[in-house]
C-alpha cells in the first residue's frame, strides 16, 4: 500500500524571510548531492527553483532539465506549496516564526486519487539547519562529493545510524536522523565522503569487507567505542599506522586508524 504523507520539520537560525529566500534562491547551495538525493544522479548538476506561481522545481541536467513540479503558492516569508511533475504528491512547505529563528515545516502528501508518491522531501531538508548557520561564514560554492562513497545494509538502517553515531562518531553533517523518520535508507558522511545505509540482513561474513575512518585522535575513539559497548575485533595496535577494528551490532568490521595532521 502506498504511504498517503510525509512529514518533517527543521528548526533553522534565520528569520522566516531569509529562511524562505535561502530554501528557495539557495537550494544549490544547501542540497547535498548523494548518489540517491537526485531523481537521475548520473546527469544531475545542481538543482533550482523558480520564483512565483507558477515558477518550477528543477533538477538540472547539462542540456536540459527534469521539472520536479509547479509552485501553485508563493508567500515569501511564509508558505511555498508546488504540485509534483514526477508523482502524484503536493508539496506544502510553511516557515513559522520561533524565539531562535525559523520552523521550516515540510509536508508531502498523496493527491485526492493519486497512485505513486515519491516521499523524499522530510528526508532531504535536514541540510537546510547547517547550511543557514554557517552561511554568512563559508565561501558560497557547490560542494561536491567524492568519487568514492560506502554502502552498507541493514535491518534497521535508522537505528543503526543512531548506533554508529553514539559509538563510532559517524552522523550526517546536519545531525542523527530524526525519530519519527520512516525506517528506509539514511546517508552518513565522514568527511565529504557519504556512507548509506540501505534495508537488508546482517553481515554474513563480517571478514568480508571493513570499512576503513579515519579520525583525530585514534586512541579517545577507541576508549569511547569500547566504553559504548563496541566488539573489539582488533586491539589498538601501531603497525605504521596507528588503528583498530571494531564489530557493529550487525557485524559490519570498521578499522579506525589515526589521521595525519595533513588530513582534511
Amino acid at each position: 500500500m502506498t504511504r498517503r504523507s510525509a512529514s518533517a520539520s527543521v528548526e533553522v537560525p534565520v528569520d522566516p524571510a531569509t529562511a524562505f529566500r535561502v530554501f528557495t534562491e539557495e537550494i544549490d547551495l544547501w542540497w547535498v548531492r548523494g548518489p540517491i538525493n537526485f531523481f537521475n544522479s548520473a546527469r544531475a548538476v545542481g538543482m533550482r527553483i523558480e520564483p512565483g506561481a507558477g515558477g518550477r522545481v528543477l533538477e538540472l541536467y547539462e542540456s536540459d532539465v527534469l521539472e520536479l513540479g509547479r509552485i501553485t503558492i508563493w508567500e515569501p516569508g511564509a508558505r511555498l506549496v508546488y504540485r509534483s511533475s514526477v508523482d502524484d504528491t503536493e508539496v506544502d512547505i510553511r516557515f513559522e516564526p520561533t524565539g531562535a529563528g525559523t520552523l521550516v515545516r515540510v509536508e508531502q502528501s498523496l493527491v485526492e486519487g493519486g497512485e505513486r508518491a515519491f516521499l523524499f522531501w522530510p528526508k532531504v531538508t535536514h541540510p537546510l539547519r547547517i547550511w543557514c548557520g554557517e552561511r554568512d561564514t563559508v565561501p558560497h560554492e557547490i560542494r561536491e562529493q567524492p568519487r568514492l562513497g560506502v554502502v552498507l545494509r541493514y535491518p534497521d538502517p535508522l537505528a543503526a545510524a543512531r548506533w554508529l553515531g553514539e559509538v563510532f562518531g559517524i552522523t550526517s553533517r546536519w545531525g542523527p536522523p530524526p525519530e519519527s523518520d520512516s525506517p528506509g535508507w539514511t546517508e552518513l558522511n565522514v568527511g565529504a565522503a557519504s556512507v548509506i545505509l540501505l534495508p537488508g540482513k546482517e553481515a554474513i561474513d563480517p571478514e568480508s569487507h571493513t570499512v576503513w575512518v579515519y579520525v583525530s585522535n585514534v586512541d579517545e575513539h577507541y576508549a569511547h567505542a569500547k566504553a559504548a559497548g563496541a566488539t573489539i575485533v582488533s586491539e589498538l595496535e601501531q603497525h605504521g599506522y596507528r588503528a583498530y577494528t571494531a564489530e557493529d551490532p550487525y557485524r559490519h568490521r570498521w578499522t579506525f586508524a589515526q589521521a595525519r595532521p595533513t588530513q582534511p
